[in-house]
């Protein structure tokens, strides 16, 4: 009779993963609170353990450099100069990609589009897998989209097995699974979206895509915080890591590589959310300075640097004189601690009088800019609205 295996309960944090015995109210690991939640993990017993070694010889064997063969190595071409920019020249054959973004920020609408143009362009079928949405629920968006190919697959299904059988069945020339945090695998007792179940679909997913060289792009779900949620493990497991930046309620959004082993961290792809989807913008400097007004007090033009490429951005500034004994300030787009920093440089250096004067500074057309490159701007901004 097999022996049996043993189960046993931790807890585990959600944030990073950390186990502990018992439950904390504080992770000693990440830090956070009230992230803890109990799991039943089960051990094999020891015979039932896989044997790693193989004496007759069969199985994965060292290969020498010289005579790894990579001739046929092709990175497949997505629609569009933006998307390809950020994956470094186009999406590599069996590669892992996390897509991660605020809700309702585009991911799903870029990828629904990216998967169509590939429809249509290829040979192959394209899978899209929505745990979230049903092939009716979809099929709308794609119809407001004006998509309609033949070889765009779409299954509605929330099980790792079923979908991985699907990819084995189908081997699609690229699967898309919308989103990590609704795959669940059967045999484990933790629910979906949590760390356990989305670090093993991923490992699996991982597996699945590096034997049969079919890409895949995962999309990740983001904390109150901007991180992407589940284990930091999730990270380094794909090959890629992406983020759709932007405010929802403007029209522009920037995808950012943060992790590429195939290509380069510092590109920026910019689009632009319409009633057509996310359309491209080839010169975003012209798009974001369309609507400036050259006399205005209070703005100047600074220039970016978004990964190779320089962007020109406006930056618009109002200082006024505050009602109350601390002085307010507010920052869209940029680092507030930038904006105590300038405004401190400004009243030392330059003896303006910064220091009963509310201050607000806005990106124009909701960007985020993170280079020290925009300090110039803002405080020439901050000076022409208080001069």
């Amino acid at each position: 009779m097999p022996p049996k295996s043993k189960s046993r309960s931790v807890f585990v944090c959600q944030q990073c993963g950390g186990e502990q015995s018992k439950w904390t109210g504080r992770c000693p690991d990440c830090g956070e609170w009230n992230t803890f939640v109990e799991t039943t993990v089960s051990s094999a017993p020891a015979s039932a353990k896989p044997v790693y070694a193989r004496p007759d010889g069969t199985g994965n064997r060292p290969t020498p450099i010289t005579q790894v063969q990579n001739e046929n190595f092709t990175r497949i071409k997505a629609p569009g100069d933006e998307f390809n920019r950020v994956l470094g020249g186009g999406i590599v054959p069996g590669s892992l990609v996390l897509i991660g973004g605020d809700p309702g920020i585009g991911k799903s609408t870029l990828l629904l589009q990216v998967s169509a143009e590939l429809a249509l362009w290829g040979d192959k079928p394209i899978l899209y897998v929505s745990g979230e949405e049903s092939p009716q629920q979809i099929k709308l968006r794609a119809a407001r989209l004006g998509i309609n190919p033949e070889r765009l697959m779409l299954l509605s299904e929330t099980d790792i097995e079923s979908v991985l059988s699907q990819i084995e069945i189908m081997q699609p020339e690229l699967a898309i699974i919308d989103s990590i945090q609704t795959m669940f695998a059967p045999e484990m007792t933790s629910s979906a979206g949590s760390v356990s179940q989305v670090r093993e679909c991923t490992s699996r997913l991982m597996r699945l895509a590096k034997a049969r060289n079919i890409p895949i792009f995962l999309v990740g779900h983001v904390t109150k915080e901007g991180a992407l949620a589940g284990p930091r493990v999730l990270e380094h497991m794909v090959d890629a890591v992406l983020y759709l930046e932007g405010d929802r309620f403007h029209q522009y959004r920037l995808l950012r590589g943060v992790k590429n082993r195939f290509g380069s961290t510092n590109e920026v792809g910019v689009f632009e959310m319409s009633n057509e989807g996310m359309i491209e913008v080839s010169n975003p400097s012209a798009a974001f300075l369309a609507e400036r007004s050259g006399d205005a007090p209070g703005a100047a033009v600074a220039v970016t640097l978004e990964g190779t490429r320089p962007i020109l951005v406006e930056v618009q500034a109002l200082t006024s004189a505050t009602s109350f004994g601390m002085p307010r300030r507010t920052a869209n787009g940029i680092d507030l601690n930038r904006l105590l920093l300038l405004a401190a440089v400004l009243t030392k250096r330059v003896g303006m009088g910064l220091s009963n004067q509310d201050i607000y500074v806005n990106i124009v057309g909701g960007l985020k800019i993170t280079e020290p490159a925009v300090d110039l701007g803002v405080a020439v901004a901050v000076a022409s609205s208080f001069r």
